[in-house]
Order: C-alpha cells, then structure tokens, then sequence
C-alpha cells in the first residue's frame, strides 16, 4: 500500500476532480488513461508530453512500473520516479491503472465491487475512495507519531517548577 502523504492525497483528489469535470480520459493511452491523468496532475505536464516520455519504452504503466529504474535516468523512468516520489508502489501504480486493490474495493460507496478500468466513473469514484484511505492511514501516522511523541516526553521527569 502507498505511503500516505498529502501530496498524494492532493493529486489523487484532483485528478478524480478533473475526469470527473471531463478532462480527456481514455484508457489505452498512456497520456490520458488512469496514471496518464494522475501524472498530468502531479507533474504538471501534457498530456503529449507524457505520451512522448513514456514511448521511450515499451508496454503499459504496469510494465513500466516493473521495470523501473531509479538510476538509469530514462525519461520514462523519471515519470515513473514521480509517482513513487508521491508515496505509490510499482504494486500501486498497478492497482491503479487496473483498479485492482481489494483494500480501495471493499471501501467503495455501498460497498466491495470490481470496477472497469476504462470506465471514467469507475476511475472517479476509485481515486476518491483511495485518497479517502489514504487520508484515514495519515491521520493514524500522525496520532500514533504524536503519541509516541508523548510518551517519549513522560519518561523524562518534570522541572521542580512544575511540581511545586
């Protein structure tokens, strides 16, 4: 599962957003399918431009998310680099595309149901439920940081101050 961060969370909102307002979507394209869109919106850049920098490889964002490579600053590898840079697995960039993640799935609104990839409702409805998630896992971090946080400070004693 991704890591949970606001940037993520920001990007999955708005990319749901925008598809859901009629920005281009159409699945067999790697410009404007379900990454295709999410990258548009956490890179800033077109949908060509995207088009061009993934046709430096070969196969789908699941395919290329496998065989991403961190080192060899290829442009399609720097895309893929900018979804792991939001928090997202190759795993999620898989689930994404797909639609696949069961944990995203059972907390659809009225409830587990398999989706269609090149439905842009589906799309919508995933990427809203994902972030929602996610938001729910931040929320858990940072309580349990400032917990932890809490506890840490009561193991050291109190100035006398305090005690008088």
């Amino acid at each position: 599962m991704a890591y949970p961060s606001q940037p993520l969370i920001d990007s999955l909102r708005a990319t749901a957003r925008r598809l859901s307002e009629g920005a281009e979507y159409a699945w067999g394209n790697h410009g404007s399918c379900n990454c295709g869109n999410l990258l548009q919106v956490a890179t800033s850049l077109s949908k060509q431009e995207i088009v061009r920098l993934a046709q430096t490889g070969a196969g789908e964002w699941t395919e290329i998310a496998e065989e991403y490579c961190s080192t060899t600053n290829l442009p399609l590898d720097h895309l893929v680099g900018e979804l792991i840079a939001l928090g997202l697995t190759p795993t999620d960039i898989h689930h994404i595309e797909y639609l696949s993640d069961k944990e995203v799935l059972k907390l659809l609104p009225g409830g587990f149901r398999w989706l269609q990839r090149n439905l842009r409702e589906d799309v919508v409805v995933y990427l809203q439920t994902y972030a929602d998630l996610l938001e729910t896992k931040l929320i858990q971090v940072k309580s349990s940081s400032e917990s932890s946080k809490e506890k840490e400070n009561s193991y050291y004693p109190k100035p006398v101050t305090e005690l008088i």
